[in-house]
């Protein structure tokens, strides 16, 4: 089938490698000719593990171009994978949805079926369809359906080639039966929706994730109030198949491209509605409290920065992706700045965005254990695997005061306690040197 793809981020990007690796023809749309030129040579613009060789195994398949007009003049099926970014008031901005939508609108020569797959408000298809048929140029029928994706950044080609579900949403049976036939070789569940239900699952499933997160990370403030252990409490609730053990990991609040964007944009769309989600609500909160839980944990050993070395290990909101969007340290670096402290970061992959996100004189560091040496404090913001298998011993060999902050719980009490080193995490006990007698 003759697919088409406008956008080549994250989502519309792996969208267009996956359907390629499942046979399908497809045309990646881009408005950046440098980013067209780097992909043509099977090389990805985004940091995903395993795009890179599945982008090379299928160029066959495979065209990119900045040429809308022929990438969507003959297509069977355009998907629109472009951002949906924040507004200043929460709402989604659909500003690139829609500019693609005119531009299909003006080139398609042949009936096809255009394919949301961008997170949008629900009601948005109906819209973009409206918009869409007042604008066409040639004499041809055009379905608009709904797809949203479910993939998450660092593990996006596996979520998309071994999908926990594909949901399509339509109105009418012809563009369900074509999109049925596109994903008719992907193994996974497929429910043939309406598409605003389909809109909603998208934004009720991301919500509902965010929503454990903030309830896990409350729970784990008070542990750390009671005595309680976290890890142990939610190893305890993941027992129970009604809650799961996905999600209940305690940190200092998530991040990212979804997360943030889709729950300020539920909140806001429920209260353009005369609607509202207390919940939804209480987690935005929470999450934005949570992200400044290290700095004060950090009052306690110092009342500022001034003067002080700060090390930071991690910069991207997780592992496994160069993405910065709504990452702690975007908010925690600059109170650090601000305060007057000497700052060293490390970052396996995520240090040439940070640069452009956040102004300051910052030292970026080649490896760990330089980004420790002399350091007065360090702060754990992204869980990487070198931090993880990091011999603790390292802390206090490298480090002025060998005070760690651990955002992300990366090490075992009991390592810490054998280190010799003040270690602080959320949700657990506070780790102190054992006093000489």
């Amino acid at each position: 089938m003759n697919i088409a793809v406008a956008g080549t981020g994250y989502v519309g990007l792996v969208t267009g490698v996956c359907l390629a690796e499942h046979g399908h023809g497809v045309t990646c749309v881009d408005v950046d000719q440098q980013k067209v030129e780097i992909m043509r040579k099977g090389i990805s613009p985004i940091f995903e593990p395993g795009l890179d060789e599945l982008m090379l195994k299928n160029m066959e398949r495979l065209t990119f171009t900045t040429d809308y007009k022929a990438a969507y003049r003959e297509a069977d099926v355009i998907f629109i994978g472009v951002g949906t970014p924040e507004k200043r008031d929460g709402s989604a901005n659909l500003t690139y949805v829609y500019e693609v939508a005119g531009q299909i609108a003006a080139s398609i020569e042949r009936d096809c079926v255009v394919v949301v797959k961008s997170t949008v408000p629900i009601g948005t298809n109906d819209k973009i369809e409206a918009y869409m048929k007042a604008r066409l140029a040639h004499p041809v029928q055009v379905w608009i359906a709904s797809n949203p994706e479910f993939l998450a950044q660092g593990t996006a080609v596996q979520d998309t080639l071994h999908a926990s579900r594909i949901v399509i949403g339509v109105e009418e049976d012809k563009p369900g039966v074509i999109l049925q036939e596109v994903y008719k070789d992907f193994d996974a569940p497929k429910l043939l929706t309406n598409r605003r239900s389909a809109e909603m699952i998208k934004y009720a499933s991301n919500d509902f994730l965010a929503l454990k997160i903030s309830y896990v990370n409350e729970i784990a403030n008070l542990c750390e109030t009671v005595g309680a252990d976290i890890e142990d409490v939610t190893k305890g609730m993941g027992f129970d198949g009604r809650i799961g053990n996905q999600f209940l990991r305690a940190g200092i609040g998530y991040g990212g491209s979804c997360f943030p964007k889709d729950t300020k944009a539920l909140s806001w769309l429920a209260s353009f509605n005369d609607n509202e989600i207390k919940t939804i609500k209480a987690a935005i909160e929470v999450n934005e409290n949570q992200k400044y839980r290290l700095i004060k944990k950090a009052r306690k050993y110092y009342e500022d920065f001034k003067g002080l070395t700060v090390a930071v290990l991690g910069l991207t909101f997780k592992p496994g992706t160069d993405d910065l969007r709504e990452a702690p340290s975007l908010v925690n670096i600059p109170v650090f700045l601000e305060d007057g402290a000497i700052v060293k970061a490390w970052d396996p992959v995520g240090v040439g965005n940070f640069k452009k996100k956040c102004d300051g004189d910052i030292s970026y560091c080649e490896s760990i254990e330089e980004t420790l040496q002399d350091a007065d404090i360090c702060f754990i913001f992204t869980e990487w695997p070198q931090v993880k298998e990091l011999d603790p011993h390292i802390f206090a060999a490298c480090m002025k005061h060998p005070i760690i902050l651990d955002g992300r719980n990366c090490y075992e009490l009991e390592r810490m306690e054998q280190a010799g080193v003040i270690y602080e995490s959320i949700g657990r006990r506070a780790v102190q040197p054992a006093k000489e007698n």
